[in-house]
């Protein structure tokens, strides 16, 4: 599979080779750890301790650090502005002009920080160590239906699909003297004919896909074969179980805490 249309990153480390079940149940456990964990700091805590070492073991550390900066950093700067400031009551810290920066608004804005860069990052951690077509084919395996299956990869792949169509429009509509930098105005004239391809080329890319898997007979309802065999290690349906134990201890607790 083109590693153009996934956020799949080829390395070799001990995460590569997991069973891609394996992988999908660590990250919904840091998924859930990162939203159902009480307090400001815990999801840091857990960010550290558990996703920073998965990423360093898989090799990814740089580029996953990298995706979820771009993502997180805006979400960052509006939330610790508009919670910050505009928090009703609570205790001032500093004061500019009529605005004042409440002690509460910010520990608030520190744990929904936290809980974005959970989410982003564990589904990043995910998507930059698994191969997207071995995903469906181990959920399909295990009984998933095709249709279930196929769209959870088609939503991993969509914004990898979507940034190689407009960086092959883009280039090819400046190689046609398409001005594309300069004031505001001069970006805003070039939207329209960057725009327009790339919403009909991904029309276009839906058919296709769809008469590519309809070939393949992907909706026949018989029973389907692979020429792909996933391995994984004797230890690992033990380990899917522990943290799936996790999981549900971690949604105990939540629930627990939120009822004192």
């Amino acid at each position: 599979m083109a590693e153009a249309f996934s956020l799949y990153t080829g390395q070799e480390s001990l995460i590569h080779t997991l069973h891609p079940l394996t992988k999908l149940t660590l990250a919904a456990f840091l998924l859930v750890g990162g939203l159902a964990l009480p307090g400001p700091w815990l999801t840091y805590i857990l960010f550290s301790a558990v996703l920073i070492p998965l990423a360093l073991l898989a090799r990814v550390l740089p580029r996953l650090l990298s995706l979820a900066w771009r993502v997180v950093l805006p979400f960052a700067i509006s939330v610790f502005l508009i919670q910050g400031f505009l928090w009703p009551g609570g205790t001032p810290l500093v004061a500019i002009g009529p605005l004042s920066l409440k002690r509460e608004g910010l520990l608030f804005a520190v744990t929904s920080v936290g809980r974005i860069l959970m989410v982003v990052t564990s589904f990043l951690w995910f998507a930059l160590t698994t191969r997207p077509d071995l995903l469906m084919t181990s959920l399909v395996q295990r009984g998933l239906p095709s249709n279930l299956a196929y769209i959870i990869v088609a939503t991993i792949q969509i914004i990898p699909r979507f940034q190689q169509r407009a960086a092959t429009i883009l280039d090819a509509q400046r190689a046609r003297g398409l001005e594309t930098g300069g004031n505001l105005r001069q970006r805003a004239r070039g939207v329209l004919p960057l725009v327009v391809p790339l919403i009909l080329s991904s029309l276009v890319d839906v058919e296709e896909r769809a008469l590519a898997v309809e070939a393949r007979a992907f909706s026949h309802p018989g029973k389907k074969t692979s020429f792909i065999e996933i391995a994984e290690y004797g230890w690992e349906p033990l380990l899917r179980w522990v943290v799936i134990i996790a999981i549900a201890a971690l949604l105990g607790l939540s629930i627990w805490l939120r009822t004192l």
